[in-house]
């Protein structure tokens, strides 16, 4: 009889306003595919970037139905792996895991400069964060076989 598949590990990235740094990481991880539940909060959540949509829409990520939820949406979900990419999301996330058995990391990720050199300059700066974004992903979570290159 075969083995039942393991429950796949629930992880939840958390940023500012859920409008880049989570919303990046949350497409990236379920790209990768391996059964990862993944869920992507703000501490102020706002409408997603449209820089957002547009880099990772260049890999094949398509982000136009990301809706901004905030730690409030989460509806009493545990974690097992929650990642923060900010440090307000640091703080709101500590008050969660007190009462969720999963454990925390802190990914210092900072937002593109927002507004600053025109178009092309400014597509570059999320391309940057997407690739670091990109790589630690990568580096944190096994390759499935299916979904993005590590």
């Amino acid at each position: 009889m075969p083995a039942m598949p393991a429950r796949p590990q629930r992880v939840l990235f958390a940023c500012t306003f859920n409008a880049i740094r989570s919303p990046i990481a949350a497409g990236l991880l379920r790209a990768r595919g391996g059964g990862y539940c993944v869920e992507s909060v703000g501490v102020d959540p706002r409408p997603i970037d449209p820089f957002v949509v547009a880099v990772m829409a260049e890999i094949g990520i398509d982000l136009t139905d990301h809706r901004p939820r905030g730690f409030a949406d989460l509806d009493g979900q545990g974690f097992d792996r929650i990642i923060t990419l900010s440090s307000d999301a640091r703080l709101a996330a500590a008050a969660l895991r007190a009462i969720r058995d999963g454990g925390a990391e802190h990914w210092s990720a900072v937002d593109p400069p927002l507004g600053e050199g025109n178009r092309a300059m400014r597509l570059d700066a999320y391309r940057g964060l997407r690739n670091e974004l990109h790589r630690r992903v990568a580096q944190r979570f096994p390759p499935s076989g299916r979904g993005l290159p590590p």
